[in-house]
């Protein structure tokens, strides 16, 4: 894992371990992944819940059923950073932004349309604009391991087979950097 360089963003993707017409087939995540809606439609499966650096590096991750909120599973994973993290509208909570304050951490996020707007420094509307590159290591992740097949006979299989495509992304040297000028 990579170092905390004060700038992290911060989001989930979805993992499908299995058709929507064979969750009643699949006993092998019985009790394990969960029915869940992304923007793409349904899914069952997991979440892989990534913090990168500016550098494209892991910082942390972290896996969760398929519809366990983002936010709580934040507040598990984000130990021991520090600085300004990004994140997307999902995880928009002022109980998770204050307790991140306290911890010394700025949540940053876009205001829904409900929201009032708020005033934000221009670079962390840069920024902001930015958080395509967790997007882009999430798909590089998916592509280089082969993270997503509904081939797995076990959950430890499909754990080391997961974890083996997150050091593989880790080890390759081609990550990405968000260069600030």
């Amino acid at each position: 894992m990579d170092q905390c360089d004060g700038l992290s963003f911060v989001d989930s993707s979805s993992i499908e371990v299995c058709k929507r017409y064979r969750i009643s087939m699949n006993k092998v995540f019985a009790g394990i992944a969960a029915s869940s809606k992304t923007t793409k439609g349904w899914f069952y499966g997991l979440k892989l819940h990534l913090i990168i650096n500016r550098a494209g590096g892991i910082v942390k991750a972290s896996f969760s059923p398929g519809n366990k909120d983002d936010r709580k599973q934040l507040e598990l994973i984000i130990k021991n950073l520090f600085g300004k993290v990004f994140g997307d509208r999902g995880y928009i909570s002022q109980q998770l932004f204050l307790q991140l304050l306290e911890q010394g951490i700025f949540m940053v996020t876009r205001v829904k349309k409900n929201m009032k707007n708020k005033l934000m420094s221009m670079l962390d509307k840069i920024l902001l604009l930015k958080k395509a590159l967790i997007e882009s290591v999430f798909s590089k992740i998916k592509l280089l391991g082969k993270f997503e097949h509904s081939r797995h006979r076990s959950v430890t299989n499909a754990f080391v087979h997961m974890v083996a495509a997150l050091i593989n992304y880790q080890m390759s040297d081609n990550n990405l950097l968000l260069h600030l000028s």
